[in-house]
């Protein structure tokens, strides 16, 4: 007989601490929490839950930066000193600085944005980056869906700081060992990349409580309007016709996808979840499309390198979500819940491991090849990602709901084609 997990804050909801707003670190009656359940979801008092211990850790944050900033207190203090040292990277930044390139252990220079990838370095980018993210879809899914136990894992959140601390520990080691521009960006810059980040990354569990990978997939694949229309409002960029083009075939493809996408023939999905599943994906496409559109302009106003801006980013997320958890009373449940259920702590470590090396093989495969052949490597991922998902989990697919994701592919090749022909012509 098969011991089941303890009903502990990581696994059962209904019993975790803070389920009202404002209610931090004490236990709610499980009735309470069952009479709130009888009106909102699941998912909308978690999500509540966390942006109430986010605003904990950014209000106070915010006021200290806007009171450092008004009051110049950094001209107060004595030049030089640790708080001098820290208010400066953290508030202002070295935007003074030549653009200089800082030390790093083994004395190598900073690889350029773009260079000559030969067939060997090509298939390193393939290989790397195909089996980097369909395990780690494949262990996302299984997590959020399989049993442990007896019980499904429940807790999303756990999940986004469990990548993100590692992320940081990885990366941490990698600007050590090699040679960086001079970082030259306020540290707090990052903080809003990183909060729609693990928002976008919280949604992306999330939604697999309600709605099938494949199904996710193809909503993720239509973030290209959702891009379009946050890039005109963030970075005010203008946008050939052609991305419009593509945007209402991917559009038109997904819509295609979920009305004859047969998830009622599955007992895990109904109208009411489906519907919650699709509302939280649309937060992923918000949340990805602004994380995507503020570091381009980060990158553009002070030219730091990618690994630079992972580390800054991984560095609030890391404290969000874990200050979040602690509050939450759950951080140090999950991890005993972890060693205690030696199936669930291989998962999400390995979950882990697999989402921290796609990003260093996104990075490496962009600077070697740019970012055409990367889409493209991407591209054929989201193909192999829902079969995979279909053979393993046994999602069924219609005709037409495979038709809506022929139509979404063949709208993602369209345009990589169509803007390297823009660029080639341009460069003429």
């Amino acid at each position: 007989k098969q011991a089941p997990i303890r009903p502990s804050k990581a696994v059962v909801s209904t019993q975790s601490t803070g389920v009202v707003m404002g209610i931090v670190a004490a236990d709610v009656r499980p009735q309470d929490a069952y009479d709130a359940h009888k009106f909102l979801p699941e998912w909308f008092l978690s999500l509540i839950q966390n942006l109430f211990t986010y605003g904990l850790v950014i209000v106070p944050g915010a006021l200290a930066i806007r009171w450092i900033k008004q009051t110049n207190y950094i001209e107060k203090i004595n030049p030089g000193g640790p708080l001098y040292k820290l208010i400066l990277t953290c508030v202002h930044g070295k935007q003074d600085l030549a653009d200089d390139v800082e030390k790093g252990v083994d004395g190598s220079t900073p690889k350029p944005e773009k260079s000559a990838g030969g067939p060997q370095k090509l298939l390193v980018c393939v290989v790397g980056l195909q089996c980097s993210y369909l395990m780690w879809g494949y262990l996302q899914e299984k997590i959020m869906t399989s049993t442990y136990n007896g019980n499904k894992f429940k807790d999303s959140q756990f999940l986004v700081f469990m990548n993100r601390i590692l992320a940081l520990l990885m990366v941490y080691g990698y600007i050590s060992a090699v040679k960086q521009p001079t970082h030259k960006t306020p540290l707090y810059k990052y903080s809003f990349s990183s909060f729609s980040n693990i928002m976008s990354s919280w949604c992306q569990y999330e939604a697999l409580k309600y709605v099938s990978f494949p199904t996710q997939v193809i909503c993720k694949a239509s973030k290209t309007l959702a891009v379009i229309l946050m890039g005109k409002v963030v970075s005010r960029k203008k946008f050939p016709a052609y991305e419009y083009v593509c945007a209402a075939l991917i559009f038109v493809g997904v819509s295609v996808f979920l009305l004859w996408n047969p998830q009622e023939t599955d007992k895990n999905y109904t109208k009411e979840t489906t519907f919650s599943g699709l509302f939280i994906l649309f937060g992923y496409i918000v949340f990805d499309s602004f994380t995507s559109n503020w570091q381009g302009e980060l990158y553009s106003s002070y030219k730091m390198s990618s690994y630079q801006c992972m580390l800054g980013t991984n560095i609030f997320s890391s404290l969000f979500t874990g200050v979040s958890l602690l509050l939450e009373g759950v951080l140090f449940s999950n991890l005993l819940l972890c060693l205690e259920i030696p199936a669930l702590a291989y998962d999400v470590v390995g979950m882990s491991i697999f989402s921290m090396t796609g990003q260093f093989f996104i990075f490496y495969c962009i600077e070697t090849f740019g970012p055409v052949v990367f889409t493209i490597i991407m591209a054929c991922r989201q193909v192999l990602s829902i079969i995979v998902s279909c053979l393993m989990f046994g999602h069924p697919l219609t005709a037409q709901s495979f038709l809506g994701a022929l139509i979404v592919f063949c709208a993602i090749f369209l345009r990589i084609y169509a803007k390297q022909r823009s660029s080639r012509s341009a460069a003429k």
